[in-house]
């Protein structure tokens, strides 16, 4: 019996696609290279924001295709999607034959039997629970040499405009030791980058009331051996204290990277957004990272056209980011999900309004980002080495035929830009020194040293 697997959304979702790859291994099952061939076709889907739930819905639709083709038996949908519609998802895509909630996940060998000896559709849906479920065992699907570590679940934030904690439920915060015995796993099977990641990383503890929360943690992952970088990736603004800076500071296997969504940063959209942020404590913070690492990298996650954003408010968050300079930069534009009061809200924004927006924001980014990469020519890097391969450029002297693709601490895997190796011979997961000799955009041309 063969099992194909379509795995969408974040890491996040990536983390439960490689447990049940797991359990689905372990129950005998074998996994099909070809998803559109397999006998049972699981679509681990998004249900974020609508554009992730339209790329579900399309997935889910192709394995029906597949199905009434005759070429796959039956359709399971997992995720986050699952959890947050239930039973009527059987409605909107017709002919699915399980619907999967989260609490399930682990649970899922025994889904795909029940579901086999089936006549009629199944659900298997229930409430979020007040757990956090192990991630250990994983068939992971990423280079081996990285790997997400998630150290929460849930959030407790109540931001307007998100449908997160109505999905995965409250914030959770898994146990150290099993923080731990996770990353030493992880690193057991290849593993020398670990990205830490949860609705709200530095939020880490404080359900549990655990003395240094996330800091502590991270120290104790740094004694790991073998391990050589860690990255902190969603880590809420108004959570990362003093404590926090001074670990990542004199760390020397925790990067210096931060991820941190800040969503806006005028004080009414913030307000109107329920975010505890405002724009004084966030130049604050700005300020506080770059004097404690003046070689920080900072990425940032914005939304444009919410609604009641004027076009003074969206100046100011330019005029922000043009200080700011972050080195990476994601935005999207509003959507209204139905159930959040943003959708309720009056003075909604024009889709072509939200899009001009997003079209000037994403602009002035560039040339900062351009910027950035173009100051870094002539400087000396570590690489972390991804993938090397012959060069296929016409001319390659023989020193530079092997091109590879690697990142340097400041680039995050899957979001990031790359530095493109020439004359690359180290082998994935091994790190080399380089120079940087060039940019592409919003990548980095290095050659290896």
């Amino acid at each position: 019996m063969t099992v194909g697997f379509v795995a969408l959304g974040c890491p996040k979702n990536m983390v439960d696609s490689e447990r049940m790859l797991a359990e689905i291994v372990q129950a005998g099952f074998l996994l099909a290279a070809e998803p559109e061939r397999a006998d049972v076709v699981i679509v681990n889907t998004c249900g974020f924001i609508e554009p992730a739930r339209i790329e579900s819905i399309e997935a889910i639709e192709q394995a029906l295709a597949n199905k009434k083709m005759g070429n796959v038996h039956k359709v399971i949908v997992t995720g986050c999607l699952s959890q947050h519609l239930g039973e009527p998802l059987l409605e909107e895509v017709a002919g699915v034959d399980a619907i999967v909630g989260l609490e399930h996940r682990d649970a899922i060998a025994r889904v795909i039997r029940d579901t086999l000896a089936s006549a009629g559709p199944l659900v298997f849906h229930s409430p979020t629970s007040g757990t956090v479920a192990d991630d250990r065992v994983r068939l992971r699907i990423g280079p081996p040499h990285s790997a997400y570590l998630r150290i929460s679940e849930g959030c407790s934030h109540r931001c307007s405009f998100c449908t997160i904690p109505a999905i995965r439920g409250p914030f959770r915060s898994k146990p150290p030791e099993m923080v731990l015995e996770e990353a030493q796993e992880l690193v057991a099977s290849g593993a020398v980058e670990l990205n830490l990641i949860g609705q709200d990383t530095t939020m880490y503890g404080r359900d549990r009331k655990l003395k240094g929360r996330l800091a502590a943690v991270l120290r104790r992952m740094e004694e790991i051996p073998s391990l050589s970088w860690i990255r902190l990736l969603y880590a809420y603004p108004t959570g990362i204290d003093e404590d926090l800076i001074r670990t990542i500071a004199e760390s020397g296997k925790i990067v210096h990277y931060l991820d941190v969504p800040i969503q806006h940063v005028a004080d009414r959209v913030l307000k109107a957004m329920r975010r505890p942020d405002t724009k004084g404590a966030l130049c604050r913070l700005v300020e506080r990272l770059r004097a404690a690492m003046s070689d920080i990298v900072l990425r940032t996650t914005v939304i444009v056209g919410f609604p009641g954003e004027t076009q003074g408010d969206f100046e100011e968050m330019l005029e922000f980011v043009r200080w700011a300079r972050f080195d990476a930069l994601g935005a999207f534009t509003y959507f209204p999900e139905a159930g959040t009061p943003a959708a309720q809200m009056p003075d909604q924004i024009p889709d072509e309004v939200k899009q001009a927006r997003f079209d000037e924001l994403m602009l002035v980014q560039q040339g900062i980002a351009f910027a950035g990469n173009e100051g870094r020519i002539g400087s000396r890097l570590t690489c972390l080495v991804d993938s090397c391969g012959p060069d296929s450029r016409r001319g390659a002297s023989r020193r530079s035929r092997r091109a590879g693709r690697g990142r340097f601490y400041g680039q995050a895997p899957d979001i990031d830009g790359v530095c493109i190796i020439q004359g690359c011979s180290g082998l994935p997961g091994q790190f080399v020194d380089v120079e940087v000799v060039g940019a592409r955009d919003y990548d980095l041309l290095v050659r290896q040293l």
